[in-house]
This record gives structure tokens, sequence and C-alpha cells, in this order.
């Protein structure tokens, strides 16, 4: 594939996290392969941590709505940085204090981009923290968005927000606790609802358009569903259903939302989940993420139209790309390995 900007069907993100932090934004064509890697600077830092999965979380990369802006967390300084994306690639609109210390996971809830912040406590408790997206990918906080965890040292993991934009839940990994927040019209936060998980370990999450909210488990190496009701409270709907896979961090949902798909970083796999209307779980199938099970699967993403799933494997720095056939099944497309990603260390995935 040339590079093009005429033969650029979309295109796929992720972050190298080092301390001069970077964008690598990737060309994907109309099978879903990736080509022509381009590294934007975030002017912030990342943590530089050669590990695997260095922010602890779920989300470190989110698309506004209209896909006209990425937007990409500076865990080592701080900060959140804004990008326009146009044809030939991202430009830089502004870096903003994230509102607390080590940010590590965003959502997009309407206008309006949420983060949550770990901390350091007892000097920085963790909480999250509301923007508004200006039309021009400015942001500008949201006053009376900033609000605490269920404790200070919660450790927060992903944050989502449910379709029509009142609620936003975030996963907490040392309280084993799901916060659930109102959102108030004008982006303002009351909260939290805290409710326990039903698994050990709660990391990632998914929030589906039916009010139907999917958490994975790292402790458990499970997928759970809940109902989230009017009033923050969760009501399980699979409880804990099992992949016989080890480190169940991420989730991915295709837009039919009847399959997720897990990364399971330390058995190398990704796992497939049936999801029927009422939110049950059925596991289905576990795949490695590479040929040679060499990978370790991190943060995923699929694209709108349903038809590709990308895993980034966060021990070598490649991106897996698969097929999503009509069942669910994936099928290995392309293992890109010249990424400029750091081969340990980088984080986060968007697709356009």
């Amino acid at each position: 594939m040339s590079c093009d900007k005429n033969d650029c069907i979309s295109m796929v993100f992720s972050m190298t996290n080092e301390l001069n932090n970077r964008v690598v934004a990737f060309k994907r064509d109309n099978m879903g392969i990736l080509s022509c890697p381009k590294v934007y600077r975030t002017g912030g830092s990342g943590t530089g941590l050669r590990q695997v999965d260095p922010l602890g979380s779920q989300g470190s990369i989110a698309l506004s709505c209209d896909g006209n802006f990425l937007f990409v967390v500076n865990a080592g300084s701080n900060s959140i940085s804004s990008f326009e994306i146009s044809e030939w690639g991202l430009d830089l609109v502004c870096v903003v204090p994230s509102g607390g210390i080590f940010p590590n996971s965003l959502t997009i809830n309407k206008q309006n981009l949420y983060v949550t912040n770990s901390g350091n406590p007892p000097r920085s408790p963790a909480n999250v923290t509301g923007f508004h997206i200006e039309s021009d990918g400015h942001l500008r906080i949201i006053k009376g968005s900033q609000r605490p965890l269920s404790s200070d040292a919660a450790q927060s993991k992903c944050i989502s927000s449910n379709v029509c934009g009142d609620k936003l839940v975030i996963s907490e990994g040392i309280t084993n606790n799901l916060s659930v927040y109102k959102v108030n019209p004008n982006g303002s936060l009351i909260g939290p609802i805290v409710n326990p998980s039903n698994g050990v370990g709660p990391f990632g999450s998914a929030y589906l358009n039916n009010n139907i909210l999917l958490v994975t488990e790292v402790t458990s190496n499970a997928l759970s569903s809940y109902k989230v009701r009017n009033n923050g409270i969760l009501d399980v709907i699979s409880g804990s259903v099992p992949n016989n896979q080890a480190a169940t961090c991420w989730v991915s949902v295709n837009p039919n939302e009847n399959h997720a798909y897990t990364s399971n970083a330390g058995s190398s796999t990704i796992t497939r989940y049936d999801i029927n209307h009422r939110g049950i779980l059925t596991a289905i199938e576990s795949i490695p993420s590479t040929p040679n099970r060499t990978g370790a699967p991190i943060d995923s993403g699929i694209d709108k139209c349903g038809q590709n799933f990308y895993v980034l494997n966060g021990n070598e720095g490649s991106i897996s790309v698969f097929e999503i056939e009509g069942n669910g099944h994936l099928v290995l497309l392309q293992i890109f390995q010249d990424t400029k990603l750091p081969q340990i260390g980088a984080q986060g995935m968007a697709i356009l």
C-alpha cells in the first residue's frame, strides 16, 4: 500500500508512553491492513516504564464522537493532549492539565471528555474530571465535574460512558468496586454510587446501548455483565463467566453488540464471548494473538463497520489485525511489526 492520502480508508492510533510521549497513526486499507506509521509528539510525558500495560488501564486514547479529534493521556506530566485529525494525520490542538495525578483512562460522553486520575494519595487522591470539547478541539474543564472515587487509593482501571450520556462507570482495582456517576446536562457529576464487583479484579469495561455493562476481571479471569439501573445500582446478569485464560484485562465489543473480545495478556490469547439480547454471556473460544503465542495482547479495538479487530501486543510493540467473520470468529490477517512503538511499554488503541 502506498502512503498517498487517497489510499487511506481510515486510521488506527496507539501511544508510545515514552518520557517524550508520542502518538503513532497508521493508515488502514479497505481490508483492514495497516501501513505507513507516522509519529506525532503529544507535548507531554508518558511514564517511560518498560513493562506490559504500564498505565494499568484500558482507554488511554479516545476519539470524539464525530471522529474529528483524538485525545491522549500523558501520565508522566499529568496532562491530556488533543489532536485534530486530518487526511494527512494529526495536528496538536492543546495540552491541558488532567485535574489530578497519573491520568490513565478516557471516555467520551457526547461533547464532553472525562478522565480518571489514579492519583498519588494522600497528596493527590484519585478522581474523575470532565472537560467540554470545544468545536476546535480545545478542552475546557467543566465546573462540578471533579469527583472522588470510592476511596483515595481506588486505583482507577477504566472509565466508560453510556450512549445516552447520563451515566459513567469507573472500575477500581484496589477497592474491587464499580463506581457509577450520574451526568447532569451541564456535564457536572453526581456520585459515586458504589457497587461491588461480582468478581475479583475489575479492569476493562464496555457500556452497551441497552444499559448493559461488561467488565473484565483480571484475577477471576472472567467477564461479567450487569444491568445498570437509573439510580446507578448494578444488577448482575452473567457473573464472572470464566475463559480459563490468564490476565483478562481488556475488552472490545462489535457494533452489533453480540460479540465481546477479551485480551488475556498472561496466556497470549483473545477470548470471544457471545452476548444475547438480555446481556447473558457465553464464552465461545480463545485463540492466540500471534501464531507462535509470543504476544501479550493488551488494548484492543474494532472498526465502526465491525470488519476488523485490532490488538496491541504489549511485549512486542506489534499490532495483530483480524478479520471478524459473520459468527464472530477471528481470522488473523496481519502482524504489523514496524509500528514505531517501543517493543515494551506502549499503551492504548483507537480505531477511526
